[in-house]
């Protein structure tokens, strides 16, 4: 889930092309004829399922920036080295379909009218298997999810260099956890809505308590944005009863940033919380999968709780601003929502020292018999 420019969630710069125009844009591009188009849902870029008819009919995905992100070159090409660098590493992550020109991406127009706002255009690779979204979770793979998530970090941070590697520091930017604060700008949003308190109170405590501490943390580069849609799996066993799963793919690098390790882990936790039905006793399978790579210190530990809620609070305050200038795309933009508040408020409610205590000896259990 990306933003516009920097501190502002999103400006109205969604591309808005028509299945015609993305074939025609393949075709012009990439120099591939496609047989089958499709759109499918996002957030606030435009992206396309093709299909090319080539020999063995490859599937692409067409990914077209906003025009906004599309006005910084080297956060895409960062971006888009992090997937391919991590592809030849062994993760199931897209990579790009060159240009005719030789290119990783290209600057397009949108139509073409004088003056049309122009969009940076890739065609990447088509990953196989389902959203998390769209199964049951087990503590398996909450477990697995964890230690990707580590896993990832950890070798983006130790052996990915490139030249626009710099661009990922981006200090403004709404998505990067350490930018709770700013949702003060955004939460005219929620209206005089009865959560709306509960995202204050997270605000004020993120203010107090997280932030001082943020230089103890250690750094690192996060995908940043874990999230039951952007992660596909496969089932790897013939028992429907308990089946194992694993991670076919990983999706949508548009948040990536520096931040720090226990920031990713408390980005996948919430998610991971989101389609549960005992959303509570998540992120102790996903913590100790991600401390089976990269264990937390203490510090990390007891920023751990503030951390979930301030993502809880920045996937719901972002979600009811950008729905205001995006009705049409409202039931996408607030699929979180759904089940987010309800998972926020019971937080607040059951307490930090309880949700902690559930969590962590949950990890702890993991110390003695760690999953096959």
């Amino acid at each position: 889930m990306s933003s516009g420019n920097g501190c502002q969630p999103q400006t109205l710069t969604k591309p808005a092309l028509g299945e015609k125009e993305a074939a025609e844009l393949v075709d012009r591009v990439f120099g591939l004829k496609v047989s089958w188009v499709r759109s499918l849902p996002s957030y606030d870029d435009q992206n396309f399922h093709v299909r090319v008819s080539a020999e063995g009919a490859d599937e692409y995905v067409l990914k077209i920036t906003n025009s906004e992100d599309s006005q910084k070159p080297d956060l895409i090409e960062a971006q888009t080295q992090a997937m391919m660098f991590l592809s030849a590493e062994g993760f199931p992550s897209a990579t790009p379909y060159l240009t005719k020109d030789g290119n990783i991406m290209s600057l397009e127009s949108g139509d073409t009218r004088p003056g049309s706002k122009k969009y940076m255009v890739r065609l990447l690779t088509y990953l196989p298997g389902t959203p998390v979204a769209k199964i049951a979770t087990n503590t398996q793979l909450l477990y697995e999810i964890g230690k990707l998530a580590a896993s990832m970090d950890k070798v983006l941070s130790e052996k990915f260099q490139h030249p626009s590697v710099k661009s990922l520091h981006r200090g403004q930017f709404i998505w990067n956890l350490a930018n709770v604060p700013l949702l003060d700008q955004y939460i005219y949003a929620l209206g005089q809505n009865k959560y709306r308190a509960v995202v204050e109170q997270v605000i004020e405590q993120f203010k107090g308590k997280v932030i001082p501490k943020l230089s103890n943390f250690r750094a690192c580069i996060n995908h940043g944005d874990l999230n039951d849609h952007n992660i596909l799996v496969d089932s790897s066993s013939a028992s429907l009863e308990n089946p194992q799963y694993r991670v076919s793919g990983i999706l949508d690098f548009s948040d990536m940033s520096y931040g720090y390790y226990v920031f990713e882990v408390a980005i996948a936790i919430m998610y991971m919380m989101i389609e549960s039905p005992d959303p509570l006793s998540v992120g102790g399978h996903v913590l100790a999968g991600f401390e089976s790579v990269v264990p937390l210190t203490a510090e990390e530990r007891g920023a751990l709780f503030l951390l979930v809620s301030g993502r809880f609070a920045q996937s719901l305050v972002i979600a009811a601003h950008t729905a205001l200038l995006y009705p049409e795309n409202k039931e996408y933009l607030t699929i979180t929502a759904k089940t987010g508040w309800k998972h926020l408020t019971t937080m607040f409610e059951v307490g930090q020292e309880a949700v902690e205590k559930t969590w962590f000896e949950t990890a702890q259990a993991y110390m003695h018999h760690a999953p096959a």
